[in-house]
């Protein structure tokens, strides 16, 4: 039997670099494993987002023209706004993860948001700021009708990427000028303490069209099957594919909100999803199997 030829997306032109350099040789590592079945090729995208395949600059149809299927590691925008998945569709090479539609959902906050609150889901108030709207007046309508600190952070961005925490007026300020240099619309959501938690789902695994594992955090059992049923509503109400995660705040009194969704989350022997294949008896080796088959059963 020939190998399948499975082509590895990593680095790119987001300031998640290094972290998908990182998931994509996890990837690359747990294809190795499974000796005479798989043949991973590392196809490497730099800052400027040139393709490279054994070290020499290519397009996109020489790097990908023999690959069976392609995993794609890349990590925020150009990896999860829906542009490679373009590139791979007009390719016709299948890939793991999310369309191009369902993974500009994810990635636009504001218009995850509204997924989120169509599937009456509870989330933290915010307000959306453009350069248009960018005015005093909206200024002092946040500082007057929000509990301080607030979180600032890019609507189009990796989930660490440009968030700030701002207390009054001149960091609110300052915080939203830096987050523009990340994305055209910021996100200004009220600060909401309490316990983080993530949950992982991935598809058609166990017997499940929406299989969501153990989430990670410090939670109770009635607080995960809380957590996990939000999750497969998520991952549902985004059209996403194969595999996402969510993350979450549960406040003292046990109200659990939704932050955001990640439909390529990090992955590697040191990331939440690592662990939580772990915690719920799953190889990681087996969940890159199954999401490669997935992506040729497409």
């Amino acid at each position: 039997m020939p190998k399948t030829k499975i082509a590895v997306l990593r680095g790119g032109p987001s300031p998640e670099y290094e972290v998908s350099l990182k998931t994509g040789a996890h990837i690359l590592s747990l294809l190795r494993s499974w000796e005479g079945r798989y043949e991973p090729v590392d196809i490497f995208i730099s800052k400027g987002g040139e393709w490279h395949r054994d070290g020499i600059v290519c397009e996109p149809y020489q790097a990908l023209g023999d690959a069976d299927v392609a995993w794609n590691a890349l990590h925020g925008h150009y990896g999860e706004d829906g542009r490679v998945q373009r590139v791979l569709d007009n390719l016709k090479i299948p890939y793991t993860g999310s369309d191009m539609h369902a993974s500009a959902r994810a990635y636009d906050k504001e218009v995850a948001k509204l997924a989120y609150k169509n599937a009456g889901l509870l989330m933290p108030r915010h307000v959306l700021f453009t350069p248009e709207t960018f005015s005093a007046e909206k200024l002092i309508y946040v500082v007057r009708n929000y509990l301080h600190p607030v979180i600032v952070k890019p609507a189009s961005a990796g989930s660490s990427v440009g968030v700030r925490l701002a207390h009054g007026l001149l960091e609110l300020k300052e915080a939203i000028k830096n987050a523009f240099t990340h994305s055209k619309k910021v996100l200004v959501e009220e600060f909401v303490r309490g316990r983080e938690a993530t949950c992982g789902i991935v598809e058609n695994m166990r017997g499940e069209k929406t299989y969501a594992l153990i989430p990670s955090g410090n939670t109770t059992s009635e607080e995960n099957k809380k957590i996990t049923e939000i999750s497969k509503k998520v991952h549902e109400a985004l059209g996403l594919k194969h595999y996402s995660s969510s993350d979450f705040i549960i406040t003292p009194k046990g109200k659990i909100y939704i932050l955001e969704t990640d439909s390529l989350p990090v992955f590697h022997e040191d990331s939440r999803l690592h662990d939580s294949l772990l915690s719920t008896g799953i190889k990681p080796r087996d969940f890159v199997e199954h999401c490669v088959k997935l992506a040729l059963a497409k």
